[in-house]
């Protein structure tokens, strides 16, 4: 088994057929854990920015001594910026 055989499908792309903001999202993960960093960030771009958010979420439930809600913040909106940047010039300059 793959993982990629329990990756789930954009309900976007499957209704609308366009890609959304997320697109890559799963398959970019699955390529930092297999060790392929550039196709990762060329797959989603905000794939590193996404990971350190999600691991100062989980830090955010272990540490309970520390209040991680303003870098939460920062790294959600700085995860929107790329996301949406990216979303834009593939969509728009790379062809």
């Amino acid at each position: 088994m793959k993982a990629e055989d329990f990756m789930l499908p954009c309900p976007i792309k499957k209704i609308f057929g366009v890609e959304c903001f997320g697109c890559g999202t799963q398959r970019a993960i699955v390529m930092v854990f297999e060790g392929r960093f550039a196709e990762a960030f060329h797959m989603f771009p905000a794939v590193y920015t996404l990971l350190l958010f999600f691991a100062t979420v989980a830090l955010n439930f272990v540490d309970k001594k520390r209040n991680y809600g303003n870098l939460l913040v920062i790294l959600a909106a700085v995860n929107a910026v790329i996301m949406v940047v990216s979303y834009f010039y593939k969509h728009h300059f790379s062809h």
